[in-house]
């Protein structure tokens, strides 16, 4: 039997003020926004989005520290942190999450040891509980 072998890469990606993406990004290593995107986002690495970094569309990674703007779902691995800067519009799932004093959110938050992509398992768990 063939074994998979995942390396982690630490090269950091940097969309830098000033720059507009349209359309989504796929990454295998960390990832930090200081411009904008228009579009969904995965990684499996570490995604920063930094105080002028504004993102519209789907968030999916293993961690994050956010201190811009967020429009849309956000789906975290690990640990979320939102900073004091942070405004994110949009509902949460992940299996930590941190919020300092004078961040903004403004949506719904699930929080579980396994994070569930698919919101139809996500609905059938809050069903079989019921």
């Amino acid at each position: 039997m063939a074994k998979i072998i995942e390396t982690e890469n630490h090269a950091i990606n940097l969309i830098g003020v000033g720059t507009e993406i349209i359309g989504d990004i796929k990454s295998n290593s960390d990832l930090r926004i200081d411009g904008t995107l228009n579009g969904n986002l995965e990684t499996k690495g570490k995604l920063v989005i930094g105080e002028t970094g504004k993102i519209k569309g789907e968030i999916i990674c293993k961690n994050s520290d956010i201190l811009g703007l967020v429009e849309g779902k956000i789906k975290v691995l690990e640990l979320l942190s939102l900073k004091a800067t942070a405004k994110i519009l949009g509902d949460i799932s992940t299996k930590r999450l941190a919020i300092e004093p004078g961040s903004k959110f403004t949506g719904s938050c699930f929080m579980n040891e396994q994070v569930p992509f698919n919101e139809e398992k996500r609905e059938n768990k809050f069903k079989a509980k019921e």
